[in-house]
């Protein structure tokens, strides 16, 4: 029977760290060239299981690798990972400390490896996200507008029209993606 190998990785904008339990920890950094790196360095060691947070879309071009070379890998909310290091009595915090933390958390909980989303699923969700977010900043500025001094209100119409018009192209961006035909993945 081989032993069980947990995997974290705690990443950043410039840089990823790794921990492997039981085994060392090492530090890439966050490009393609290292991302591809680490993904020969994490199949040589056949992990049980690998987890990493959700940092707002910093994590998407490893996790992505990682599910493209069929490891087990998994993307979790960090305050799961918030809670359990509390509940361990890890209070420190460094990204070499968060690595080891989210390999031991893969160890304790085990939480369940999902399916990667297909492209199409991706995309949907990136245009949903984009159009909250449209959304949102022109509720801000029509409320702006109705308290701005008269020399700003030309400016904050242009931009309230500007943010229209990029609603309406993500709406009908959003249309297209839900007609399209789902892309099947083998």
């Amino acid at each position: 029977m081989t032993a069980e190998v947990f995997v974290g990785l705690d990443v950043s904008q410039e840089c990823v760290d790794v921990a492997v339990r039981p085994g060392t920890a090492f530090q890439i950094a966050h490009d393609e060239p290292e991302i591809a790196e680490a993904v020969e360095r994490l199949q040589a060691v056949h992990p049980t299981l690998i987890v990493l947070e959700a940092t707002g879309g910093l994590e998407v071009p490893l996790a992505g690798a990682l599910a493209a070379a069929a490891l087990p890998v998994v993307v979790i909310n960090p305050r799961q990972v918030r809670d359990f290091a509390r509940a361990t009595g890890q209070l420190a915090k460094t990204d070499r400390l968060d690595a080891q933390v989210l390999a031991q958390f893969a160890e304790a909980i085990r939480p369940p490896v999902r399916a990667v989303p297909d492209e199409q699923t991706q995309a949907l969700a990136a245009l949903v996200a984009r159009r909250r977010q449209l959304i949102e900043m022109l509720t801000a500025e029509k409320n702006r507008l109705r308290l701005a001094a008269r020399p700003i209100q030309k400016r904050l119409r242009a931009h309230i029209t500007w943010l229209e018009k990029e609603l309406a192209a993500t709406d009908m961006d959003l249309a297209t993606t839900m007609r399209a035909p789902p892309i099947l993945l083998h």
